[in-house]
């Protein structure tokens, strides 16, 4: 049984050609949040640390100032927090994410999901394939 159509909608915020904020970016930051270093964000997600550290990298030189801080060392103060601007950013990006959320409820996507097919058809080259066996054997 498969699913019922669904509609998904990601946003991307490019600088340059650089994806600035996205989906996975911003589950990062509140990764950093709540764990306040790169590498314990990195694991929470599953990724390595370098992974986690060049993703904060590109944000940080994709905004006006950086997005993440962080302080080298064991010190109580080390390891990674949010600057008041990655928290204004990733704010505003969930507050975006929601707003989009609701684009799935509606009377636009009831009548695209009316029209779509559970599963594709085959292609025109799969459908060749299975009707017409290779001549000669």
């Amino acid at each position: 049984m498969t699913d019922a159509p669904r509609l998904k909608i990601k946003i991307q915020i490019h600088s340059g050609d650089e994806i600035a904020m996205g989906p996975g970016k911003a589950d990062l930051l509140d990764a950093i949040r709540v764990e306040g270093s790169i590498s314990a964000a990195g694991r929470a997600m599953g990724m390595s640390y370098r992974r986690a550290w060049l993703l904060v990298d590109v944000m940080n030189r994709c905004w006006h100032a950086p997005l993440v801080h962080t302080a080298p060392g064991r010190a109580a103060t080390s390891g990674a927090r949010l600057t008041e601007l990655g928290e204004a950013v990733l704010r505003r990006y969930r507050s975006l994410q929601e707003g989009i959320a609701t684009a799935s409820c509606g009377a636009d996507y009831d009548a695209l999901a009316a029209c779509l097919l559970a599963e594709p058809r085959a292609s025109q080259k799969d459908r060749e394939a299975v009707a017409s066996p290779l001549a000669g054997d």
